[in-house]
């Protein structure tokens, strides 16, 4: 299998080839680290909101604090759409610890006052 994609790890953005279990196409080590991930198993960092009981502040903004493997977007969508906060949070609190087992803390990023 022969496989093409665009390094993300630096602002360079080689375009790198995957084939036959070799990298190439980087101009930098991390470019070979990042291949291999995306073609063995994708991660991504999760972006998005959780409710809250604040009238002034409906939406918290959060993400999870380590990229987590794509296969479990979805399920842990779910795990963050459950959640309703109702007490005063700051940036980088925990709202929810080890998500999913991946290891991973969804962390609010912006400040919520009560």
């Amino acid at each position: 299998m022969e496989k093409t994609l665009i390094c993300i790890r630096c602002p360079i953005g080689c375009t790198l080839t995957y084939k036959d279990g070799i990298i190439t196409g980087n101009k930098c080590k991390r470019g070979i680290e990042y291949g291999l991930e995306e073609v063995t198993n994708p991660k991504r960092i999760i972006t998005s909101t959780v409710k809250t009981t604040n009238k002034e502040m409906p939406r918290l903004s959060v993400k999870t604090n380590i990229s987590i493997p794509k296969g479990l977007m979805f399920k842990i969508m779910k795990e963050i759409n459950k959640v309703i906060v109702s007490s005063s949070k700051e940036i980088g609190d925990v709202i929810i610890s080890n998500i999913l087992n991946t290891g991973a803390n969804l962390i609010a990023t912006q400040n919520l006052s009560y």
